[in-house]
């Protein structure tokens, strides 16, 4: 197990907060979303498969030059607009000084494939009319100059850097759900021990993509025909695709304190570990340990999870959860799709601006494990649990 625990006795506050997805832009949008019970789904457009698509976006508003939003594909888009706003949320948006310091830590995916590009090759080569060269003659014609069939993890990073103006040390991590949990843990362990006094982290998800959905159907991942709740879709299981985005601006208490930034809650821990899932109840015991290791009470506190839906994971996770039958647990999935690498960011934001309002939103469906809650948080455990491998949990406090 990795541990991503303070080393010494500072605290790391979350002062800046973005979100886009199916339910909006922005916190204030997304609270009241939130509290209306607002399900965004589309089961038509890709059917059988059900997705989150993501809200309409001005991407002028944060990403101002046409040449730059023309570059990136939709899951890049929708991350450096996502950025955009968490350093507008902490209020640093356009201060070269901090930003030139400011780490950054992404979650990234594989890139999106060019299916024009794809299924022109597919279908000059099924036609008969691929001489010995097309390939590369079509690779070198049809791709942009910087990329080769996918566009390259690091591409997001390297535009939110460009875009905004966010140019200290950069990292992405890959690996679906497990990234995202160790792009905050890195970011937290990094504050914790000095090396860093600022960071932006989070991660971006286009779930819109024929691509995607066909590999993941490989696995027989996909909620297909009809929108459930995470925890109402049987032995079957399945997760409907989100697109969104969730960046977070994590920094020391003592760089927030000296600018008069306000937080939204303070990151106290973050650990990962990864189960040998062949062995039966190997992920319930996992997230216990894990619990265990959080340091988390047994009062106001509750549990935020972004729980896929696709089985068996998510059957050994409600076992896990069923021991701490009066913590009130909400599930991510139901509300905004399964995220994949930003679903563990998105989890410790909604976790900040919960605490930040005093309040945990609604249950999303009536279950065991979505009880409602009355006394103001000031605990929230958030629980990553990967549909394939890995797992996640982080400590998030009310200031």
């Amino acid at each position: 197990m990795t541990d991503g625990g303070p080393k010494q006795n500072s605290e790391a506050w979350i002062t800046g907060i973005g979100i886009v997805s199916s339910l909006g832009e922005g916190l204030d949008a997304h609270w009241d979303a939130l509290q209306a019970g607002t399900v965004n789904v589309d089961a038509a457009t890709f059917a059988p498969y059900v997705v989150h698509p993501i809200a309409p976006l001005n991407f002028d508003k944060q990403i101002p030059k046409k040449g730059d939003q023309r570059q990136m594909e939709a899951w890049q888009r929708i991350g450096t607009y996502a950025a955009g706003l968490a350093l507008d949320s902490a209020g640093i948006k356009g201060n070269a000084e901090i930003l030139g310091r400011t780490d950054m830590i992404v979650a990234a995916g594989g890139g999106e494939r060019d299916l024009a590009v794809d299924s022109g090759i597919l279908n000059a080569k099924v036609q008969g009319n691929a001489a010995p060269n097309f390939l590369n003659e079509r690779l070198m014609s049809d791709l942009r100059p910087t990329l080769f069939l996918a566009q390259l993890s690091n591409l997001l990073a390297g535009n939110i850097s460009i875009v905004h103006g966010v140019t200290g040390s950069s990292r992405t991590f890959m690996g679906e759900e497990a990234a995202g949990v160790d792009a905050v843990r890195i970011a937290l362990a990094r504050i914790a021990s000095g090396q860093s006094d600022i960071a932006l982290v989070g991660g971006a998800h286009n779930g819109e993509r024929k691509d995607l959905l066909m590999l993941y159907e490989f696995g027989d991942f996909n909620l297909k025909d009809k929108f459930a709740p995470v925890w109402s879709r049987g032995p079957s299981g399945g997760f409907a695709l989100g697109s969104g985005g969730a960046f977070l601006v994590i920094e020391s208490r003592k760089h927030a304190e000296a600018r008069g930034a306000k937080p939204y809650a303070k990151l106290s821990r973050v650990n990962a570990d990864r189960a040998r899932r062949k062995d039966k109840g190997a992920i319930a015991a996992t997230l216990a340990s894990l619990w265990k290791d959080t340091g988390a009470g047994t009062e106001n506190v509750a549990i935020i999870t972004g729980a896929t839906g696709a089985e068996p994971a998510t059957a050994e996770e409600k076992s896990f959860l069923d021991t701490h039958k009066t913590v009130p647990v909400r599930a991510t999935g139901t509300r905004f799709g399964h995220t994949v690498e930003a679903q563990f960011p998105l989890g410790i934001a909604l976790a900040a601006l919960s605490l930040s309002k005093a309040s945990l939103f609604p249950p999303a469906e009536s279950s065991s494990l979505e009880i409602a809650m009355t006394a103001a948080p000031t605990q929230i455990v958030v629980v990553g649990t990967g549909h394939w491998r890995g797992e996640g949990m982080a400590l998030v406090e009310a200031v």
